[in-house]
């Protein structure tokens, strides 16, 4: 789609820039190249990143494209080269958060080990050479991290965890024919690892326990750059208190329904009891999944990729990163087009955590959670974008249209007719409260001075979400700020485009028709769709 060729060459600059600085993520694009090597994230690499980096964005700000749609792709770069600098200038995750290298690493392994376009024999030398490589990059991390939160130690000593299986698995099934010395190498970066973990609590300052918020400045830039919204902390933080109490009451008004003698939170956990077997587990999200993805063709909602979305139990070495459910798009760059969502069954060893743990797995939980993640949610949509041809289009994206594109799907579905029972109204209307919740947290935790545990106390009172499970999510939104708004804002941000969309159309509007114009926009940010759509007048 893009015809200009100056715009092109800023592109793949960026790109090979890109892949140079961090080679995991060129990997996870699909690209073999770069399989063998793993980043590195010192002061004096980072400088010359930095360096790198803004004489490309410069070069972006001096480029005038001919075209409407090269001027939007060309803003969209822009704002990712910006956002690229501002995390290392400002944010600086190598400097404070271990997890950022921990992450970096295993993601290296994982993308090996899962990759279905690759033979045994490369996948087995790369990983040999990653794995060889990771007690220099351990090293340096140690050498180059400081004054770590702790909520970020915490979290970096669970993963490290994680980290051992996967090497484990590795190991077992990527061994190299050629080097006879792969299991003392295996050895060796495990003992790298564990050494890693026991040093990280010396990085933690004492108090500071708001010291992972990144601040009103930088969130701002983040909403303004990465998101291309124009709204204040502030005024999110009102939308997401306002958008609580509105579902709250309409989550009062089905449950009312369904037992007018039992308030909707009892009413949800007496639902939950409500699961499949633990062999049945796979098989009913993989029918949810065929019934979503019928009822989007029977409708013509949107148009349907031809790439398949295979559901699986979610492989050993995974399970500790995901204890429920994933989706996992494919490669942009990769020739195997399909994507897997994985369901986590319980192991059935104790029997108590298996009826806790099947309990998040709720026959009428589960439709909603299919579509969001299958069709027309995140895969539809993500699978459409790599085939755009604008190489931008591709691979650049916010996840406030990505998050906000498959929850503004669940409620679109549910007015389309495709949830059944009241019970399953009742369930999606819940999921939409756990992400209004999510904005006052993002907002709160990076703005507003809200601790760590006050956080985790809202999401249990709201959204009634035991302790455990609470203090896992929230030492998520405490590394990854203006993320977690993105679901409810998302959401917020295509309902009024949708509305201005038919405004302009008139009686020539079709939902499929909207659908298939922000589709042609891939992942952009919703406001650079208007700008395209020419609903900005």
């Amino acid at each position: 789609m893009t015809s200009d060729s100056g715009l092109q060459r800023l592109v793949q600059s960026y790109l090979d820039l890109r892949w140079h600085i961090d080679p995991v993520d060129a990997s996870t694009a699909g690209l073999s190249d770069h399989d063998a090597r793993l980043g590195t994230f010192t002061a004096a690499d980072v400088r010359q990143f930095l360096a790198a980096l803004k004489s490309i964005a410069a070069s972006i700000e001096e480029h005038h494209p001919d075209s409407l749609d090269d001027e939007i792709d060309r803003t969209a770069l822009l704002g990712e080269v910006r956002v690229a600098i501002h995390e290392l200038e400002v944010e600086r995750p190598h400097v404070r958060n271990p997890e950022f290298w921990l992450s970096h690493a295993l993601r290296g392994l994982h993308v090996l080990l899962a990759a279905r376009d690759r033979s045994p024999a490369h996948k087995a030398h790369a990983a040999a050479s990653r794995i060889k490589a990771l007690p220099v990059f351990l090293d340096a991390a140690s050498n180059t991290l400081t004054d770590c939160p702790g909520v970020f130690v915490e979290t970096a000593t669970q993963v490290a965890r994680a980290g051992q299986m996967l090497i484990d698995e590795v190991a077992t099934e990527l061994v190299p024919a050629d080097e006879p010395d792969f299991p003392n190498t295996v050895r060796v970066a495990k003992e790298a690892l564990t050494a890693f973990v026991e040093d990280l609590p010396a990085t933690s300052p004492q108090g500071g326990s708001t010291a992972f918020a990144v601040g009103e400045d930088a969130f701002h830039f983040r909403l303004n750059y990465q998101h291309a919204l124009s709204a204040t902390a502030d005024e999110l933080w009102r939308y997401g208190d306002v958008l609580i109490q509105e579902v709250e009451a309409e989550l009062a008004t089905l449950a009312g329904q369904i037992d007018p003698r039992t308030p909707w939170p009892d009413l949800i956990e007496r639902l939950r009891g409500d699961h499949p077997p633990v062999d049945q587990l796979v098989v009913v999200y993989a029918d949810a999944m065929r019934d979503a993805r019928g009822f989007v063709e029977a409708r013509g909602l949107a148009p349907i990729p031809e790439a398949p979305l295979d559901v699986v139990p979610t492989p050993a070495f995974l399970r500790p990163v995901i204890p429920f459910a994933a989706y996992q798009a494919p490669a942009v760059f990769s020739p195997d087009r399909g994507g897997w969502f994985y369901v986590t069954p319980p192991d059935g060893t104790d029997p108590g955590a298996t009826d806790r743990a099947l309990r998040d797995h709720c026959i009428h939980e589960i439709p909603a959670t299919a579509l969001h993640e299958g069709y027309p949610g995140h895969h539809l949509h993500l699978v459409t974008a790599q085939r755009h041809p604008s190489l931008v289009r591709r691979i650049i994206g916010t996840p406030l249209t990505v998050e906000g594109w498959a929850l503004y799907c669940e409620e679109m579905m549910g007015e389309e007719g495709f949830y059944t029972t009241s019970e399953q109204r009742l369930f999606q209307r819940l999921a939409l409260l756990w992400r209004a919740v999510r904005v006052m947290l993002d907002v709160g935790l990076h703005t507003r001075g809200m601790q760590f545990g006050e956080a985790v106390d809202l999401l249990i009172d709201k959204v009634h979400f035991d302790r455990s499970h609470a203090e896992a999510e929230v030492r998520r939104y405490c590394a990854e700020p203006v993320y977690q708004l993105c679901y409810a804002v998302g959401r917020r941000e295509l309902r009024a485009l949708r509305a201005a969309y038919r405004a302009a159309a008139g009686a020539d509007y079709s939902l499929r028709g909207f659908h298939e114009a922000v589709l042609r926009f891939g992942a952009l940010p919703v406001s650079l769709m208007r700008w395209g759509m020419r609903l900005d007048g």
